[in-house]
């Protein structure tokens, strides 16, 4: 099960997640070390893959900054789940294929280290350690599809009929270990 990582603190921005003097690389592994630094030192050496950041609200405000995005997800983030987020970070989740869930009442629920259990089609959240459930703003489907799929680029490539796809000049998706262009 996901632990949760607390930061509950309303109006964390874009440069609290990923500190500014770091934006040298758009390589998700080498941004991931840095993730929440100014806020957590420690968060990136605790974080477990699919663990969950519940964040107070107006989560990712600030600059618009892909890389808030990349340097959670290189991290092993699998999800924020916050009251509301900012806008731009938002979408920027959603194009990146990466889960940013609005609910509210989540930072009373939860301490950090509690882990949760996840119910993206049923749209709840569960502490395990309360027993306490709480109900998320519903993720659009085609948004869902964009996440499974790893990001727009990639739910993009699989709308295209497979006889029109030119592989031999399609450029390799950023990815995880890759370069975001």
């Amino acid at each position: 099960m996901p632990r949760v990582h607390v930061f509950a603190r309303d109006h964390i921005n874009t440069d609290e997640i990923i500190p500014a003097r770091h934006l040298t690389t758009d390589i998700e592994a080498e941004l991931a070390p840095y993730a929440m630094e100014d806020y957590d030192r420690d968060f990136a050496k605790r974080v477990q893959p699919g663990d969950i950041i519940v964040a107070g609200a107006d989560f990712g405000c600030g600059s618009s900054r892909e890389h808030a995005v990349w340097a959670l997800r290189g991290a092993g983030v699998g999800a924020v789940i916050a009251p509301n987020f900012a806008r731009i970070y938002y979408r920027n989740s959603i194009n990146n294929g990466f889960l940013a869930l609005e609910c509210d009442g989540i930072v009373e629920a939860f301490q950090d280290g509690d882990e949760a259990n996840l119910d993206l089609k049923g749209g709840t959240i569960t502490n395990l350690r309360t027993g306490q459930t709480l109900t998320f703003v519903p993720v659009p489907q085609f948004a869902l599809d964009v996440q499974k799929a790893g990001g727009w680029l990639e739910y993009m490539r699989a709308q295209v009929p497979a006889e029109a796809d030119d592989s031999s000049s399609a450029q390799p998706h950023p990815g995880k270990e890759n370069a975001h262009a």
